[in-house]
């Protein structure tokens, strides 16, 4: 890949791309976009975690909120919720913090644990990136799920990573042919936001169940 920092996709697609191929297309290749509840309780919980590098001290742990990161091998930027750094005699010589650290991704979500690893694959990357920026190992990540109220720890192993990077590099593919991919309908459309606009004409004649139901009875 060439590394030019306009052809960098946003890192928060990787949650998209594994949701639904479609549906990341929709939204970074065709700039479409539809707001639902879902989209707007996640905006007001990243508001309360998003205040741009405001630096918080807790004993021996620094919390960075809303740091910019970036890969250069995934081609993929962002901002990270929130990145906390733990003094570590062991860990990375941080020059702004003025001492060595580990550093661990913290990601906000809305909603409850999901059953895929679209949360997953997205803090993974979060950690390629802060790795090949501080020039340090990262192995464990953690996402806060508001409708629990608490947060998961995630081991974030090699082989994670290397689905990151697979997926990644399809996505790139995509972006460079400017392709969207067909829909595959499923019960997991009715909780997306571009429902209306990725099936307008399913979507106001039958639900996703029913026109499922009926597909199979054919």
């Amino acid at each position: 890949m060439d590394n030019n920092p306009e052809e960098y996709l946003m890192l928060s697609g990787i949650q998209h791309f594994e949701f639904c191929r479609r549906q990341w297309a929709l939204i970074h290749i065709e700039q479409q976009w539809e707001e639902n509840v879902r989209t707007v309780q996640g905006q007001h919980l990243h508001r309360n975690a998003d205040q741009p590098l405001i630096r918080e001290k807790r004993g021996e742990r620094i919390i960075v909120r809303a740091m910019p990161i970036h890969s250069n091998e995934l081609q993929n930027n962002g901002i990270c919720d929130v990145v906390e750094f733990i003094k570590d005699p062991t860990g990375v010589h941080v020059h702004q913090l003025q001492g060595y650290y580990r550093a661990f991704p913290v990601e906000y979500k809305r909603g409850k644990p999901k059953q895929n690893e679209s949360d997953i694959l997205q803090l993974a990357a979060q950690a390629i990136c802060l790795e090949e920026m501080l020039l340090c190992k990262i192995d464990t990540g953690y996402l806060f799920y508001n409708e629990i109220k608490r947060r998961v720890e995630v081991p974030i192993t090699d082989s994670i990573k290397d689905k990151v990077h697979a997926i990644t590099a399809e996505m790139h593919k995509y972006f460079k042919r400017k392709h969207t991919p067909k829909v595959k309908t499923g019960s997991f459309c009715q909780r997306c936001s571009l429902k209306n606009i990725c099936l307008p004409k399913l979507m106001k004649k039958e639900t996703v169940h029913r026109y499922i139901e009926r597909k199979l009875k054919e």
